[in-house]
């Protein structure tokens, strides 16, 4: 599970309710959701009201610029590579017990991984 939380830079108001979200997040999703947050419209530097410095205190951090095409793609594919890391973690740690024969013998065998993650 990931989730990706964006502000606007020039808003403070949307930051505070970024930071709600969070919250949110926190209390009520899996304990390994991954959360990227993201300061969008980085192009209006002259307009900035929320410090680059408060989203990096926050957890994983990018800015971007949807209009300008900044940091966009990065952002996903951090996103992704995070949860893919995750997963692998989580099919590493949690061997599966499969039942392959008519006398009930068990054997380890991790599930095939048909992922197209690229991690």
């Amino acid at each position: 599970m990931g989730f990706l939380l964006m502000y606007d830079i020039a808003n403070q108001d949307s930051f505070n309710a970024m930071q709600d979200w969070a919250t949110q997040i926190k209390t009520y999703s899996w304990d390994n959701a991954q959360v990227i947050l993201v300061g969008n419209k980085c192009d209006l530097e002259e307009d900035r009201v929320v410090a680059t410095e408060d989203g990096k205190q926050l957890g994983l951090f990018f800015e971007a610029s949807a209009k300008d095409n900044i940091n966009v793609k990065q952002v996903f594919e951090h996103l992704v590579d995070i949860i893919c890391e995750k997963m692998n973690e989580r099919l590493d740690t949690n061997t599966t017990l499969v039942g392959n024969s008519k006398n009930g013998a068990l054997t380890e065998t991790p599930p095939p991984h048909s992922s197209s993650c690229s991690c």
